[in-house]
């Protein structure tokens, strides 16, 4: 499909190349997106940037290669750099620290924008400063669209389509489970959540964090309540969970706390905000009574790793908010722009499971399943590289603002199962 047509020097730009998640998103620019595409990767070290070109030469020398940016974290360079671009990638982070150059540089140069965050206090800060300015320039603004938190994002868009095809219905109670994970984290990751603190208070935090906080609608008012004519009912949060963790799901099995739920919770919460305000949306909303709860599958599925998933949660908690922990913690991590060796990282896996009802339904149900072979930080690469593809070759029919995956809906959805990220939905049969 031809690109759209524009006045900027590239198509993508790759701010951040040189970072562990940045080469992985060049190499599936190199490998999957058009040979002739217009591009560049930018960063602070033009011997490093030369590396990552060489490496894409060598993945696919029968294509135009990437020109290099040399930029460094100001907004005049971050500016100067969007100016140049129609879409800019960022995997710079942490983004507390280091992500608002860019977002403002594109918010108000027209630039269309993706990143890696999964900082929420971060989101809610640059929806508040730059949301406004983004829809008077006609930017498109995705952060979080990598696997925090594009998956559970689009399984949840996935569900209510199918309810919606099948049933004529809006969709209620959906449950998402993280239920395989077998990938380490990178240095930027862990730095980010132990720094998160440095950059945002107590006060921050527990303000994003709030439910629907980041949606332009406001909360439902009977996500809490319960009635008769819905099943099954999404689980509650009984003194045993609280204190354990667990919970049993009837078809997704024994569940704990997830480590990603309240970060994933914040997006697709935004999703149903978005989808019921945006006007070329709104035949996708989720409807009033919609509710959304994430966890986690225990390694082998057993209490007792259930328990200390979420126990090991509240000690990284306790880590996090005590200064002379995180640095002792820091000695022992990868640094920023580290991470698994390609070799190990290919043999990850990735799978996540959701299941949803239909609004006023009873028990006709949607289960989803989608999932991908490889490491964690590849699939975000997937997910950059084709969310751009998206916005440079489709129609979106998106005025400016500050999205969510799921806003790019199917099309997207069918590009990422090109890169190898699959998504199956379907009726769940009792």
């Amino acid at each position: 499909m031809p690109s759209k047509q524009h006045d900027r020097q590239y198509d993508i730009v790759v701010f951040g190349a040189t970072g562990y998640t940045g080469k992985y998103t060049a190499q599936y620019i190199t490998t999957h997106l058009p040979t002739d595409l217009k591009w560049a990767v930018a960063g602070r070290s033009h011997s490093k940037l030369e590396d990552v070109v060489a490496e894409c030469k060598k993945l696919n020398a029968d294509r135009a290669q990437p020109g290099i940016e040399v930029c460094n974290l100001t907004d005049s360079d971050l500016s100067a750099l969007a100016k140049k671009t129609f879409i800019l990638i960022t995997t710079v982070g942490p983004y507390g620290k280091l992500g608002e150059h860019a977002f403002r540089a594109c918010a108000e140069n027209g630039t269309h924008y993706l990143d890696v965050t999964g900082e929420v206090p971060f989101v809610a800060k640059m929806l508040k400063k730059y949301e406004s300015t983004a829809k008077q320039t006609g930017a498109l603004m995705f952060p979080q669209i990598g696997i925090e938190s594009a998956p559970a994002d689009l399984v949840t868009w996935s569900l209510a389509s199918f309810i919606r095809s099948e049933f004529s219905s809006p969709i209620r109670d959906v449950t998402v489970s993280i239920h395989n994970f077998k990938s380490a984290a990178s240095g930027g990751t862990l730095t980010t959540a132990l720094t998160i603190f440095e950059y945002f208070t107590l006060a921050d935090l527990r303000a994003a964090f709030k439910p629907y906080a980041l949606s332009p609608l406001p909360r439902p008012a009977n996500t809490t309540t319960t009635t008769t004519n819905r099943s099954p009912p999404n689980p509650g949060r009984s003194l045993l969970t609280k204190l354990t963790g667990l919970l049993h799901h009837p078809t997704l099995g024994l569940l704990t706390t997830s480590p990603a739920g309240g970060t994933d919770a914040a997006i697709v919460q935004r999703t149903w905000g978005l989808l019921g305000t945006v006007p070329s949306r709104q035949a996708q909303w989720y409807g009033p009574n919609f509710s959304f709860r994430e966890y986690l599958r225990p390694r082998g599925g057993g209490w007792l790793a259930g328990v200390v998933v979420h126990y090991g949660l509240m000690a990284l908690g306790l880590v996090m908010i005590t200064p002379w922990l995180r640095r002792a913690a820091a000695r022992w991590l990868y640094q920023p722009g580290e991470g698994p060796e390609a070799e190990v990282a290919r043999g990850d896996e990735i799978e996540y499971r959701g299941v949803a009802g239909r609004d006023g339904g009873e028990g006709e149900r949607a289960v989803c399943r989608a999932e991908f072979a490889g490491s964690a930080y590849y699939l975000t690469g997937i997910f950059l590289a084709e969310a751009a593809s998206t916005l440079l070759e489709d129609d979106v029919d998106l005025p400016g603002g500050v999205y969510t995956a799921a806003c790019l809906g199917q099309p997207f959805i069918d590009r990422l199962d090109r890169g190898g990220f699959h998504i199956e939905t379907k009726l769940l049969e009792d």
